[in-house]
């Protein structure tokens, strides 16, 4: 009896926990939606409520007003899509090679790997400047990118790894077994498993692409190659004063695709296709 009452408190706090965990990250999003949709005379208001008391739009006009949103989401799509895209490409078979043969320069690769992930961005950002500005690719996009691919990459092949490492040898033993060369194993049995580990791959680096702000501020200097995090910035006065509407509602503009991206990682990892494909 005491034994269940004890499992019921801990069940409890542990619910508890939850709650505020999840009031806790909640908070900043439904404070940055409820300042979108307020007019000036309630953001300046000594009893601010969460709910506004006259929704408008006004915000959103005005920051598509003031600041060029859609060239700076455009062209944060296009660094974002790129980076992902080659970031996966070099990632996989790097990943493949690193999963399948399990040695002490495997292991060592991997444990690097996780340890560059420590590192911060003021470490690599003046030797990435000097050598961009020695190839010409300050301020361009497609310097941009090539830095958001060595920054992501780390994260794409650690991720990948864990994938590579869930199929089981079996499978290709098997395939091999009734005939089926090196080229024909991973394309038709390996990679399809792998299918679902890609796409989250691919998606985890477009949001960190997508959200990236500090190499973006150095690198790119004329307002026509900024991208959406750097144009937010524009929103804040010279003395550090915020156009609290309009920043509001760009910045909850600029959320939703993050949102929108997490949700189809949730379906992805939770579909079950790589366990079901290695159950069968």
């Amino acid at each position: 009896m005491t034994a269940l009452r004890t499992s019921r408190s801990g069940r409890t706090g542990q619910y508890l926990a939850l709650l505020c965990y999840l009031v806790f990250l909640a908070f900043p999003f439904l404070w940055l939606i409820s300042t979108a949709f307020k007019p000036a005379r309630e953001l300046g208001s000594l009893h601010p409520t969460w709910i506004p008391e006259d929704p408008t739009l006004d915000n959103f006009r005005q920051a598509f007003d003031e600041q060029p949103l859609l060239r700076a989401a455009g062209n944060s799509l296009v660094a974002a899509l790129a980076a992902a895209v080659v970031a996966v490409v070099i990632a996989t078979p790097m990943a493949y090679v690193m999963a399948r043969n399990r040695s002490k320069l495997s292991a060592a690769a991997t444990g690097w790997v996780v340890v560059s992930q420590a590192f911060p961005f003021v470490l690599v950002i003046i030797p990435l400047f000097l050598i961009l500005k020695n190839l010409h690719l300050i301020n361009s996009l497609f310097g941009l990118i090539m830095v958001y691919v060595v920054w992501s990459l780390p994260f794409a092949l650690w991720m990948l790894v864990g994938y590579v490492r869930a199929v089981p040898r079996e499978l290709e033993e098997a395939a091999a077994v009734d005939g089926a060369g090196r080229a024909r194993t991973l394309l038709s049995v390996t990679a399809p498993l792998l299918a679902p580990g890609i796409v989250a791959t691919a998606l985890f680096a477009f949001i960190t692409a997508w959200n990236e702000f500090f190499f973006a501020l150095v690198m790119l200097k004329t307002p026509e190659k900024q991208t959406l995090p750097v144009v937010l910035t524009h929103f804040l006065g010279a003395e550090g004063v915020a156009d609290l509407g309009p920043l509001a509602a760009a910045a909850f503009l600029a959320t939703i695709p993050s949102l929108a991206i997490f949700a189809i990682i949730q379906k992805r990892i939770t579909g079950g296709m790589l366990a079901g494909a290695v159950k069968s």
